[in-house]
């Protein structure tokens, strides 16, 4: 049924069906239709970061920036869902076509920006949704606020989202906002975090509540990069990291159709280097934080073999969209069965 459907939707631009898509599935979990056609995954319980979750199979950030479909896409069988990135004030991201399918390699290349309609338009639409599950809110910075005040809105998204996310994620590593990825090195990094991890505990502290922080980082770090990482998430008390963002390779798409566009790079051709930052990853922790694993999984497989690498959850994105939910079941049966 979903081959039918994505035959369909692919005659479309990228964009408009991602947009179309959101609309009919956030109108279906509305009304409770998704539950009559979808056959839910099995339950496979774990616990991460102190949440419980139904299975480790969850949905990435940037599929949902404005939580408008969020009842729809849960009614699918995810063990949860992560919504944004979202940002302090409204902004439209770049300029079209910024999102390009290269079916080939069952890969995206978007260069979006962060387009959001702001973080409180994004709480209006969680007021309306019925999901009692796991959600993670994703929060990013405005593209015209400088990088040396990126903290600023960092903690004014923090602070707004932190009574409704089950876990919140920052991050660093769109390659598609001017500078970010600066933020995930050095100085830089440590002071950000500085001020997010106290700005937590207060939080915490207020509202009797201790709500996790995930940081996302991107593929594109050497192993030594990876090192310097992983012990400044630890130092300064994160509790996981998310690994990875997009990409900006183009070794395995250059000769295909839009394979020059310039933006992050997902689905296929990140698979065995997602999964490779996964176990750098693991191997430097030592178990003193969790994996979420992302990153080109197209099939069962591909998922099992995060889990695998050391990621205790995974998430995802491309792969879905080529493969829709059967994706789903197809990743909590094989990570079931390792």
């Amino acid at each position: 049924m979903y081959s039918t459907l994505r035959s369909l939707l692919f005659r479309l631009p990228a964009e408009t069906a991602h947009d179309l898509t959101l609309d009919v599935l956030g109108t279906a979990g509305r009304v409770g239709l998704v539950e009559r056609f979808n056959r839910l995954p099995p339950r496979l319980p774990v616990k991460v970061m102190g949440l419980d979750f139904p299975n480790p199979v969850g949905l990435a950030a940037g599929l949902d920036k404005n939580a408008q479909a969020v009842d729809g896409l849960a009614a699918l069988g995810f063990g949860f869902i992560e919504v944004g990135t979202v940002t302090p004030k409204p902004q439209s991201g770049n300029p079209k076509p910024r999102m390009f399918r290269l079916p080939e390699q069952q890969a995206i290349i978007n260069r979006m920006g962060f387009n959001n309609l702001g973080v409180d338009a994004m709480l209006a639409h969680l007021d309306k949704v019925k999901y009692q599950g796991v959600l993670g809110i994703n929060i990013g910075k405005n593209a015209v606020t400088p990088v040396e005040q990126a903290v600023d809105d960092y903690l004014y998204c923090l602070r707004k989202v932190y009574s409704r996310a089950s876990y919140v994620t920052v991050n660093l590593s769109s390659p598609n906002t001017p500078g970010l990825r600066t933020l995930q090195y050095g100085e830089a990094l440590q002071a950000l975090l500085e001020q997010i991890k106290r700005t937590q505990l207060t939080l915490a502290d207020e509202q009797g509540r201790y709500v996790p922080i995930a940081i996302k980082i991107a593929p594109d770090m050497t192993p030594e990069e990876l090192a310097l990482v992983a012990n400044t998430l630890v130092e300064q008390g994160m509790d996981a990291v998310i690994a990875t963002n997009t990409t900006l390779a183009r070794d395995a798409v250059a000769d295909l159709p839009h394979g020059n566009e310039a933006g992050g790079l997902s689905g296929g051709p990140l698979t065995q280097a997602s999964t490779e930052v996964i176990r750098l990853l693991a191997q430097e922790l030592n178990g003193r934080l969790p994996i979420i694993g992302v990153g080109g999984i197209l099939c069962g497989a591909d998922a099992a073999a995060k889990v695998a690498a050391g990621a205790s959850l995974v998430q995802l994105y491309s792969g879905f969209i080529y493969r829709g939910p059967t994706l789903i079941r197809e990743a909590v049966d094989a990570i079931a069965g390792q």
